[in-house]
């Protein structure tokens, strides 16, 4: 599965979640319906609706999602752009519309991330949760967090088995890819849940409904033996990192079972233009190619300069066992040339020493360098010079 093709995917799958319904993909599908409603909507939505462009600044302003609301409402969107520092990774579509007299509200709120387990982490944008959570779990620490009175639990079960079939069917599509490269595939979970909660504003009861689609990919990285000096070993690794994406719709108590019927209708689901979308994956795709190369740049730098070093060390090491053998041939050298002039003063002294037991001395003809032994009666001269017994000057 190509990295172009996973990151298509991984794009629908998470940034649609605002409202229910099976994603539409063209601004066509989007602009159907946009200046007109059915009974219903109208009903909910106090007349017709209308459709909001979210548009992506970093790519001239073009229109990256389609959102329909009611068209007496204000609304406001962005476009999420995340970072390879962050754990927003992807663009992520966020928006919000609000009734005129701000009591109602429709929201997909920002994308919430966290990382977890003993592998490399993002250094910037994760919650502070340090485990896999399920969406139930995840809603009421949500609503705690939000002065929200938690109500009860809302199952959709024909909402999560489609997304989580969504997420099996994008797993199949890469099992491929990592068995080829003898790598084990992330393990991925999937599931949708809902809470309906409650809230005050002023004297008026707000009753809410929190849709939480949550992901957990979790990716084993094999631990690495390292046999080169400066370079560590390092030891296997799980890293486990989870999305939720949280819809959020409050209401009156009496206007609320209108509105959600509103909201739960597939005509209102935010469209992506296919057009951004294939240019975003593109640029994504060049960025990520960009940053390996410099990664690969990097370790091949590192590489060079621990050559380099593993080099300078040796030839270091090779000096140094040279210096010494030349330190220890000179010492050797020294100590044979002590050890031959002792027995040579050693043999010059003996042979004086004969000479003079014997009453005799050693002279030698300089003419002709013979050397003789004669009585220490005599005196030399001339040609003959007196020398040590053993015929040295």
């Amino acid at each position: 599965m190509s990295m172009k093709s996973k990151l298509a995917m991984i794009l629908v799958v998470i940034g649609v979640f605002g409202c229910k319904g099976p994603l539409q993909s063209s601004a066509a599908s989007a602009a159907d319906g946009a200046n007109g409603a059915s009974s219903g909507e109208g009903a909910s939505s106090g007349g017709g609706i209308r459709t909001e462009n979210v548009t992506d600044p970093t790519m001239n302003n073009i229109p990256a999602f389609y959102v329909k609301v009611p068209a007496s409402w204000k609304f406001q969107g962005a476009l999420l752009q995340g970072g390879p520092a962050t754990c927003d990774s992807y663009a992520m579509l966020t928006w919000k519309t609000t009734s005129p007299d701000g009591l109602s509200k429709m929201e997909q709120m920002p994308q919430m991330l966290w990382v977890y387990g003993n592998g490399p982490k993002p250094a910037h944008g994760c919650l502070p949760i340090n485990n896999a959570m399920s969406a139930q779990d995840f809603l009421k620490t949500l609503s705690a967090m939000m002065g929200l009175v938690y109500e009860s639990d809302e199952p959709l079960p024909e909402v999560n088995a489609k997304y989580q079939q969504g997420w099996r069917d994008t797993d199949a599509k890469g099992s491929a890819f990592y068995a080829a490269h003898n790598l084990p595939a992330p393990k991925d979970t999937a599931e949708v849940r809902a809470a309906i909660v409650q809230s005050k504003i002023g004297s008026v009861t707000i009753k809410g409904k929190l849709t939480a689609y949550i992901h957990c990919s979790e990716t084993t990285r094999p631990g690495f033996h390292s046999i080169l000096q400066g370079m560590p070993s390092t030891p296997a690794a799980v890293t486990g990192k989870c999305t939720a994406d949280v819809v959020y719709l409050s209401a009156p108590e009496a206007q609320f079972a209108g509105l959600s019927h509103l909201w739960d209708s597939p005509e209102m689901a935010a469209v992506q233009n296919h057009e951004w979308g294939d240019a975003w994956v593109k640029r994504y795709a060049q960025q990520g190619d960009i940053m390996t190369k410099k990664i690969i740049a990097q370790t091949d730098a590192q590489f060079a300069a621990q050559r380099q070093e593993v080099a300078h060390t040796m030839a270091v090491q090779q000096q140094v066992h040279d210096q010494f053998l030349a330190t220890m041939q000179r010492g050797t050298d020294i100590s044979m040339a002590r050890a031959a002039d002792s027995m040579n003063a050693r043999s010059t002294a003996a042979s004086d020493m004969v000479d003079y037991s014997l009453d005799r001395q050693t002279v030698m003809d300089t003419n002709t360098g013979v050397i003789y032994k004669v009585t220490n009666q005599l005196t030399p001269g001339g040609s003959l010079v007196k020398v040590h017994g053993n015929g040295t000057p």
